[in-house]
């Protein structure tokens, strides 16, 4: 497993981390939770070092579950880096809504603590910005947990490159997270560069396109009811979804004639070789799930084959759309 620093800290982990937004549950279909915890044990046993959650994931099920999984798990807290998040609250209708004030960070990081059985967080991001709470009051609380000792490197997630220089006058920014994969590639135009010229390490998420990248879905593919996907990605909605399965059948292809590899196989290759400090996360809430991993480190994605990727995609995919979908409410947007 490819190893990472991330930059201003000395934070070492692994270069491929476990995403667990499907193990929470809430817009997967439900939860298995002894299938979940085998799932962590199983990423560590492949050398994942880096598992990235959020309170949100479940209403607090995933860190949960995370908690303990890393008690039976037989390795010891400094071995392993926990990502999670604050700045999404919710109601008692499970409505999700943005809340970045100083209260409810201040709770929320003690809420994640205890679900995580754990006394400090290595990397604590703002999930969503919250326009109705001044940057630089969020950043306040960030830097006051950071010298505290309770966090130890401060995170954004989704931000802009404006967002982030207001929130850099009160704290410092050690990792942004964003959508970035075969399908998604926006954050190229300006919030990969902003990382690089700003010595800021970046998570890529969804790095498998919440699976359309798997080689495991069809266009007979059944989403159970709440699954995010069935309800409000536009990717897995008509005309799209045809597109997109199309895609992934060339891409398969490409893969397996110069590399005889899959397209999971490909699409986290792509991915790890982007240039910068980089960790990619990769979704699994099933052990099996993890088995391709150990086709990824034999073999690297040669120029004009990351052209032809290119062609495909842009032959391929017409008008190509983001994760604007995911993006929460805030608290003004949702009551009124």
């Amino acid at each position: 497993m490819e190893k990472i620093k991330l930059k201003q800290t000395n934070i070492e982990t692994s270069k491929l981390g476990l995403g667990t937004w499907a193990i929470g549950g809430f817009q997967w279909g439900g939860s298995d939770e002894q299938e979940a915890v085998k799932t962590i044990h199983a990423a560590f046993d492949k050398g994942i070092r880096l598992i990235d959650t959020a309170p949100s994931y479940g209403f607090g099920k995933a860190e949960e579950l995370i908690g303990k999984a890393l008690q039976s798990a037989g390795l010891n807290r400094s071995e392993i880096t926990i990502s999670t998040k604050t700045g999404l609250n919710w109601n008692e209708k499970g409505e999700l809504f943005r809340d970045s004030t100083k209260s409810f960070i201040h709770k929320d990081v003690e809420r994640s603590l205890r679900n995580l059985k754990t006394d400090y967080i290595d990397v604590y991001h703002v999930q969503w910005p919250d326009t109705l709470t001044p940057f630089h009051h969020t950043a306040e609380a960030l830097n006051y947990l950071y010298k505290e000792g309770k966090i130890r490197a401060i995170g954004l997630s989704n931000f802009t490159t404006e967002q982030m220089d207001i929130f850099r006058e009160a704290a410092p920014i050690h990792a942004i997270q964003v959508p970035h994969n075969l399908f998604e590639r926006s954050s190229e135009d300006e919030l990969l560069p902003y990382a690089e010229n700003n010595e800021i390490t970046t998570f890529f998420y969804s790095s498998l396109t919440r699976g359309l990248l798997s080689g495991q879905i069809t266009e007979n593919t059944h989403f159970p009811e709440g699954d995010v996907r069935r309800a409000t990605d536009p990717k897995f909605q008509q005309p799209r979804f045809e597109q997109y399965m199309k895609t992934v059948n060339e891409l398969n292809d490409l893969a397996q004639d110069r590399f005889q590899k899959n397209v999971l196989e490909l699409a986290l290759r792509w991915n790890l070789q982007q240039p910068g400090e980089n960790i990619s996360l990769w979704g699994a809430r099933h052990p099996d799930q993890l088995s391709p991993m150990d086709g990824l480190w034999d073999f690297s994605i040669d120029d004009d084959t990351i052209k032809d990727i290119d062609e495909i995609l842009m032959r391929s995919i017409h008008s190509p759309i983001g994760t604007e979908f995911m993006a929460p409410p805030n608290k003004q947007e949702l009551y009124g």
